[in-house]
């Protein structure tokens, strides 16, 4: 066979990948459009496959079918449906954000504007169904053609919105793939593009009926904000008119809380941290403070909320610490528990019970469901190879036991995984194995364990998965890494271990064992309520009332989608089984990992000693969230985040309000005569509040916060445009104008200090105390309502953030870079930085962000000239892309930040 190809041509891309998929055995033939074509009605750019016989193809979706069909792949009606839908719908939208991008030079999420309900469309099928790919578990000539149709729009990733999870996980398994990878470094060569380009710039512009058709822009100027209609207006002004009776009343729960019949019951739980370590910022973001948001979010919509956590005490690291620190097990936990109350405290994580798991309520409730799978047949007796220490006279679990990795070489492997490779490990495949504990060389002896029967437990557990997918909000990891899980097939899970810490097994001839931590350790969740309350089960076996929420970091996802509901649903006890597990990717720190033995990072009990209050960690923290892919910590752009969006944007424009109150109103606000650009206003803040909703009760918790900042953006928009400090001096009219621009502001700042209660406590705290904003009114609805009446009274107005300096963030950058670290930490902290209101032009600001874009700039062009790994570019780009919104943002240039579907651009 001959493969005719254009290099530079967009087409040519799925067909060289799915040739490379397929493996197809064919000769590739290079050329331009001017070439002479294997088929002369063939369009130009377009590829053609001559078949052995003489027939040609030169329908690229055909070629990629003959490829798979070659190889003896039958397409089914999904793979078909696929192929339909991109060859009539994808197809055309993508070449017209292609042509945008090459032609008009559009970057971005405005050259994709056209793809927006069908990268929705590919996001909810994925999302939906739970698979990897696009017609089931395994790579299919859709996923090829999708892939090839969406790459020369979509490799620059800051175009792909960052909301869709599920997609932006397929879409980079595809792009890692070998084929399609090299097909992409073959097909869009840079001379090759600049030819495509050339050839695109003599043909028409696509047609954009399919781009207007699926963009959430209106048809009239490009990059505007969603056209309001009146009906909007209307409603927004009719709420704010009934003022904060039409608020509902803020509900109080009893104590302790528990489900109530008729309401809304939600049950929270974080990950439990190990209580062997002090916690980074990586694990706070993970699960508590993620889940500390959305339970802060639920109360304020008077959802009957628990939150419960503590720490994990049991097990083979609890022992290991010990003996490193010359403590017991139960010292040691006493000591790390303190530390992890103390920093969750300092982060005002406001749980309602913390607590651990060395209790007799968890020698209890383990014990209880270990027997009910024991009596029910789920449990399996099995001989294990195990290393024992003759000289310690014990077998020697996982982390006892160090040694040379048996697949990267590294001789520092523990006994169940290791840290330079990441494989799991047998502790009895380590070459050269020692004993942690005196050094010795262990033996391999036969020993007796009891294993939970997966394989047997699986008919209960899908139906319940394909149940809760469907009913609750799964995080597209967490259902991918599940549907990893079942697709690799379940086995028989060990349970117990040769250990003396830990909840004792209570069956004869396994007395002298405990549970495995992975067993015992979600059993956490209901010891810790059981020593909360008395009446546990009225939240853990009541799943008829009670929905429960695991938040958790990725790695956790499997011992909580299937290996705790499967001891459960083998219980039979009625249990309340998760309904939404909602799973973080991974924060890194810098450029690196977080390592607390080289210094590098940011820890839990550092964070206070640094002079930045807790609400900046848990805005910055939450502001990166790692929700669809990793992300990184970076102190530059912590600064930029502070500088920016907290003291430019959100603190400045909450003052101004109510120092207008202030100064040009005695302290009390105005009569208000709201004006058809008001109502627009109320209107567009109501969209904005909507959306909050819309997010957080989906758990997109960092799309969110920007809901918040967009509204603020908003607030000092119109108060810059309305100029009420010039009013003021003016005629009757022109003062009744600032004191009904005055009015309004002033009540959306009060109700973004309810909107930020979940995110920062205590600046909420803050602005309410300020403004004097009732009780009554910390209460979300879907209405923005007038809470702040003319004649309410307002407090002392002052700043509420101050300015991170560069010297200042140096510093603390120098402190915690470890061996990174070029210069040795100055013996003290720099003095807290002046508090100073920055308002949009500030010069110095300007100043600042136009080196670091240079800066950052400079460093790109070196990587890329180095031929750094792409991933390395890719983050120094977005970093890059950061650092020029937040300079446009100072100039008081419109930001043009990716937004998630449905959501006008600023």
């Amino acid at each position: 066979m001959r493969l005719q190809v254009a290099a530079g041509g967009p087409a040519a891309l799925k067909v060289l990948a799915a040739a490379g998929a397929a493996a197809a055995p064919v000769r590739l033939v290079w050329g331009g459009p001017l070439e002479r074509p294997l088929a002369p009605l063939r369009p130009p750019w377009v590829p053609a496959l001559e078949l052995d016989s003489g027939t040609v193809l030169f329908s690229p979706n055909a070629i990629c079918q003959f490829f798979f069909l070659a190889r003896g792949e039958e397409p089914t009606d999904l793979t078909n449906q696929w192929l339909e839908w991109e060859a009539t719908e994808l197809q055309p939208a993508a070449s017209a954000a292609l042509y945008a991008q090459l032609v008009h030079g559009r970057k971005g999420l405005e050259a994709v504007q056209a793809l927006g309900k069908l990268l929705a469309h590919i996001e909810q099928n994925l999302s939906r169904t739970g698979t990897a790919y696009l017609a089931g578990d395994t790579k299919s000539v859709a996923d090829v053609v999708v892939w090839g149709t969406l790459f020369p729009v979509l490799q620059d990733e800051t175009s792909l919105p960052s909301e869709l999870q599920a997609l932006r996980i397929w879409f980079q398994s595809m792009t890692l793939s070998e084929a399609c990878r090299k097909a992409a470094d073959s097909v869009l060569m840079p001379k090759a593009l600049l030819e495509f380009k050339s050839y695109l710039q003599k043909q028409p512009p696509p047609c954009l009926a399919m781009e207007r058709a699926t963009s959430n822009e209106p048809e009239e100027e490009e990059g505007s904000e969603r056209a309001l209609t009146e009906e909007e207006i209307t409603a927004a002004a009719d709420a704010w008119a009934r003022g904060a009776a039409a608020l509902p009343k803020p509900w109080q729960p009893q104590k302790p809380v528990l489900p109530v019949e008729g309401m809304r019951n939600v049950l929270i739980t974080s990950a439990l941290p190990y209580v062997n370590n002090v916690p980074h910022l990586g694990n706070i973001i993970g699960c508590v403070l993620s889940a500390d948001t959305f339970a802060r979010y639920c109360r304020l919509r008077n959802w009957n909320t628990l939150y419960v956590c503590g720490t994990d005490e049991y097990g083979t690291a609890t022992e290991t610490k010990a003996v490193e620190e010359g403590l017991t097990p139960q010292e040691i936990c006493n000591k790390y528990n303190a530390i992890h109350t103390d920093i969750y405290r300092w982060f005002d994580i406001s749980f309602d019970y913390f607590g651990r798991t060395t209790t007799p309520y968890q020698t209890t409730i383990a014990q209880d469901i270990f027997q009910r799978l024991l009596a029910r047949g789920f449990l399996l007796q099995d001989t294990v190879e195990q290393l024992q220490c003759e000289v310690c006279q014990r077998f020697l679990a996982d982390r006892f036991v160090e040694g040379t990795c048996p697949f990267c070489g590294y001789k520092e492997a523990r006994g169940d995984q290791c840290d330079k490779c990441g494989k799991l490990i047998n502790a009895v495949e380590l070459k050269n194995p020692q004993c942690k504990l005196c050094r010795a060389v262990p033996v391999v002896k036969p020993t007796q364990h009891l294993f939970l029967d997966l394989p047997k437990l699986e008919e209960r557990l899908e139906p319940w998965l394909e149940q809760s997918w469907a009913t609750g909000d799964w995080t597209a990891n967490a259902r991918y890494i599940t549907r990893s899980w079942i697709r690799d097939g379940l086995k028989p899970r060990c349970i117990t271990r040769d250990l003396k810490w830990g909840t004792p097994v209570p069956l004869d001839g396994f007395r002298d064992k405990v549970f495995y931590v992975w067993f015992d350790a979600p059993i956490g969740y209901l010891s810790i309520t059981a020593n909360y309350t008395d009446q546990w089960e009225r939240w853990w076996k009541n799943p008829q009332q009670v929905e429960l929420y695991n938040f958790m970091a990725k790695d956790n996802v499997p011992f909580h989608s299937v290996i705790f509901p499967c001891s459960l649903l083998g219980a039979d006890d009625n249990y309340t089984l998760v309904n939404h597990l909602i799973a973080t990717e991974y924060l890194n720190y810098e450029d690196g990992k977080f390592s607390k033995s080289r210094g590098v990072g940011v820890f839990g009990d550092m964070a206070k000693d640094t002079g930045i209050p807790a609400d900046i960690w848990r805005f910055y923290l939450l502001y990166l969230r790692p929700e669809g892919q990793d992300s990184a910590f970076s102190w530059s752009d912590l600064m930029l985040k502070n500088n920016s969006e907290l003291l430019n944007n959100l603190g400045n424009f909450i003052n101004r309000a109510g120092m207008f109150v202030c100064k040009f109103f005695g302290g009390t606000v105005p009569n208000m005569v709201l004006t058809p650009d008001d109502k627009r206003l109320l209107a567009r803040v109501t969209l904005e509040l909507r959306q909050y909703h819309q997010l957080l009760e989906k758990v997109r918790i960092r799309d969110a916060l920007r809901c918040i900042l967009s509204i603020s953006r908003h607030g000092n928009q119109y108060i810059q445009v309305n100029e009420p400090w010039k009013r003021i001096k003016g005629d009757e009219k022109d003062r009744q104008r600032a004191g009904t621009v005055t009015g309004v502001a002033v009540n959306m700042a009060s109700m973004l200090a309810v909107l930020l209660q979940p995110y920062m406590p205590s600046v909420s705290l803050a602005i309410q105390g300020q403004l004097c904003i009732p009780l009554d009114c910390f209460v979300l609805s879907h209405d923005f309502t007038c809470t702040l009446p003319p004649g309410h009274r307002v407090g002392t107005v002052s700043p509420l953030f101050q300015k991170l300096e560069n010297d200042q963030v140096e510093a603390l950058r120098k402190r915690f870079g470890g061996g990174q670290a070029k210069q040795t930490p100055p013996a003290s902290e720099p003095p807290p930085a002046p508090v100073t209101l920055m308002a949009p032009g500030d010069p110095q600001l300007i100043q600042e962000l136009t080196e670091e874009v240079a800066k950052q700039g400079n460093h790109v062009w070196q990587l890329k000239a180095n031929k750094a790994e792409k991933a390395q570019v890719d983050m120094e780009v977005a970093k890059l892309l950061e650092l020029k919104k937040q300079l446009a943002l100072a100039e008081g240039k419109s930001r043009e930040d990716p937004v998630p579907k449905g959501k006008r651009k600023k």
